[in-house]
């Protein structure tokens, strides 16, 4: 029989090197789970800013029509002023009548 089959100091690093690597695919498994779960979040996390961008680009454009027929039409102005923020010309006199409801 050959005696380095049983020898002992073979035998302990076969181990050694079998636990270094048991450890080491646990540890990458667990890295692993971790990163997965962080790449997840970040890409829910993604869409969602994508959403809220979408959203404010399309809110910023009515703005900017908004702006351009006020620039265009002083009457609307003068319409606004007068409906939303009870704005009057000197002189004029406004009543409010009150709805029954």
């Amino acid at each position: 029989m050959n005696v380095e089959l049983f020898n002992p100091l073979r035998w302990n690093k076969k181990i050694l090197l079998g636990l270094l690597g048991l450890v080491l695919v646990i540890w990458f498994l667990f890295v692993d789970v971790y990163s997965l779960k962080t790449r997840w979040d970040l890409g829910q996390q993604k869409k969602e800013l994508i959403q809220k961008t979408e959203e404010l680009k399309s809110e910023s454009e009515t703005l900017e029509q908004d702006i351009q027929k006020l620039e265009n039409n002083p009457d609307l102005i003068e319409k606004i002023a007068r409906e939303e923020y009870g704005m009057k010309k000197p002189g004029e006199k406004v009543y409010k009548i009150k709805k029954e409801e």
